[in-house]
């Protein structure tokens, strides 16, 4: 049959959760080509793509650019033309520029040519979106009409109020097809589906949830796309961290669609999720900037034994290389543990002493040092000789240094900047440092479907089990300098992701003077973090996109009872915009 004929009251609609690369024009387009492809080997009428999936999301100030806009417009018009091949139609988005203005755009390309776009026009502007800063707001939109079917194109954070889908309604939408750029943290999944039933749940229509896939800089796309019914029921669910062009079946009864067949998969929770997006998030990061494969140090620590997992996952053992570089404060243990997570992993494993390089250093600086005493500079001359070695054989040989310094210690510096902070990507720089331990026993019991890893315990019980120590010193222990972490990550977890008032968290059983180092020391370690590696967003409040406080900043909260403004000092009245003068 002609699919240009087909009967009303049916409908294929494929989903591509596929991956797409920032600023990769012409890759993107190829790899809807492919999608569509498939899609017409499945027999379906239309298929669909994520939000700006021609441009990349995000593209930031990258779609500013006329010249980028422009190939992205030649792109969507070559596209459009090959439609005329009788198979399915596309819906893809892009950045579409317009009497000098640029929007988030979503494109119908059927039948040889661009049938129809529309504009976003609830643009995010918080978190990690700033979308305000380069898109223009989109008119409320109507349906597109596509083969005697009314569809109604949200896009992402449109579904995230009321008003644009209700437009749609009134103006007589038949089904929701909202394309999506929605990057994960933990709960996510839950949250966008609270969103979407709500929307149903008003619109009285079904809703098809197409969400992107992939890592771009500090950012995963997790996919776990979803069709909901006009009752509300799931009717197709789409696995989480994995690429998949899937068909969905409609039906039209009594004047209202309804999905009646397409996949199920079960979706992927909790700490489960949170390394998927770890390993995702590197994968992809080391691939689309084309590096060969990555290099770290693997200390026999429980931070560098996890990113060492988690790289070979993402991109297996022969693409790894760990170098152990011990000094006269590592211990035996330390290099025991370090060559048995080596070996349980099948990565290349090199072992640098480091002694010539630290005492070389100390030789150089005696006649300025000379009288003074031995002190954290001398330790932190041991790291920063690591990070040169390091950062030296990623320069001859082309991989990419992976850092591996957690959240925890991120937060309140305990990190020698120039030294263990040296790298190009940290998959754990979200994790506070008991998610740590966590993702290390998950591991050791469990590994994604799709990774490359050996299954297995592949971080000896050692390293979990061991108290963590830097060994810049001898006997050094974390717990020297910083409270125990179950601890450091419930104050750290009130100050950052919450935001919470000292007093407050000293109402949770802490004590006044650790919560006011504690923030201290995290308002003093923000330099450091602004000269930190990217790494994967996890949390709901990562830094870098997410939190950013000045680096100059003398506020510190007292951790005083919290006072009621003084009413009587108030204006009589707050309200914006001009008021008439009252004596």
């Amino acid at each position: 049959m002609n699919t240009n004929q087909r009967p009303a009251d049916r409908l294929k609609i494929a989903l591509a959760q596929l991956d797409c690369t920032v600023g990769d024009i012409e890759g993107n387009a190829q790899r809807v080509r492919e999608g569509r492809a498939e899609a017409a080997r499945l027999g379906a009428d239309l298929v669909m793509f994520s939000e700006l999936f021609l441009a990349g999301y995000t593209p930031e100030d990258l779609v500013l650019k006329p010249a980028f806009q422009e190939a992205c417009r030649s792109a969507v018009e070559a596209l459009a033309r090959e439609t005329a091949d009788g198979g399915p139609a596309v819906l893809v988005g892009l950045p579409w520029a317009e009497e000098g203005l640029c929007y988030n755009a979503y494109a119908l390309l059927d039948q040889g040519r661009i049938e129809a776009v529309r504009f976003k026009v609830d643009l995010p502007n918080y978190g990690v979106f700033d979308e305000k800063r380069v898109f223009a707001k989109g008119p409320l939109p109507g349906p597109v009409s596509f083969r005697g079917v009314r569809l109604g194109l949200p896009i992402c954070e449109d579904i995230w109020t009321e008003e644009v889908v209700e437009c749609l309604v009134e103006t007589g939408a038949e089904i929701l097809l909202v394309p999506n750029g929605s990057p994960y943290w933990r709960g996510k999944q839950d949250e966008r589906i609270q969103i979407a039933l709500a929307r149903v749940n008003e619109a009285q229509l079904p809703l098809v949830y197409l969400n992107q896939i992939g890592g771009q800089d500090e950012l995963v796309f997790d996919g776990g796309s979803f069709v909901l019914n006009d009752d509300c029921a799931l009717a197709v669910q789409l696995p989480i961290m994995q690429e998949t062009v899937a068909l969905t079946h409609w039906e039209r009864s009594n004047g209202s669609w309804r999905c009646v067949d397409g996949p199920r998969f079960i979706v992927s929770e909790g700490e489960q999720a949170d390394y998927e997006a770890c390993v995702l998030g590197l994968r992809d990061y080391v691939e689309k900037n084309r590096f060969p494969g990555v290099i770290m140090g693997l200390s026999g620590g429980i931070d560098s034994a996890l990113c060492a997992a988690m790289a070979v996952d993402a991109l297996g053992p022969e693409r790894v290389h760990c170098v152990m570089l011990p000094y006269k404060f590592t211990s035996g243990e330390s290099l025991s543990d370090a060559q048995a997570c080596a070996t349980a992993l099948g990565l290349r494993y090199d072992t640098l002493p480091i002694a010539p390089a630290v005492e070389g250093l100390e030789a150089v600086l005696a006649p300025l040092f000379a009288g003074r005493a031995r002190d954290i500079t001398e330790e932190n001359l041991q790291s920063r000789a690591r990070g040169t070695l390091l950062m030296s054989i990623s320069n001859k040989f082309g991989p990419m240094l992976v850092t591996t310094g957690n959240k925890s210690e991120m937060s309140v510096g305990y990190a020698t900047i120039y030294g263990d902070m040296n790298g190009g990507y940290n998959p754990i720089k979200d994790l506070y440092k008991m998610q740590v331990f966590a993702l290390c026993d998950l591991r050791n019991r469990w590994k994604p479907l799709w990774a490359k890893g050996p299954d297995g315990e592949v971080i000896p019980r050692n390293i979990i089990t061991k108290p963590p120590s830097a060994e810049l010193r001898d006997n050094q222990k974390d717990e020297d300098s910083l409270p125990p972490y179950p601890v450091l990550d419930d104050i750290l977890e009130c100050l950052v992701e919450k935001e919470m008032r000292v007093s407050d968290i000293v109402a949770r059983g802490h004590e006044l003077e650790t919560v006011q180092k504690i923030e201290r020391l995290l308002y003093i370690a923000e330099y450091k973090r602004r000269q930190s590696a990217p790494g994967v967003k996890v949390t709901r409040k990562n830094f870098g996109r997410d939190r950013r406080y000045p680096i100059v900043n003398r506020f510190r909260d007292a951790g005083k009872a919290v006072q009621a403004p003084d009413a009587s000092l108030a204006p009589k009245k707050v309200m914006g915009g001009a008021e008439r003068f009252e004596e």
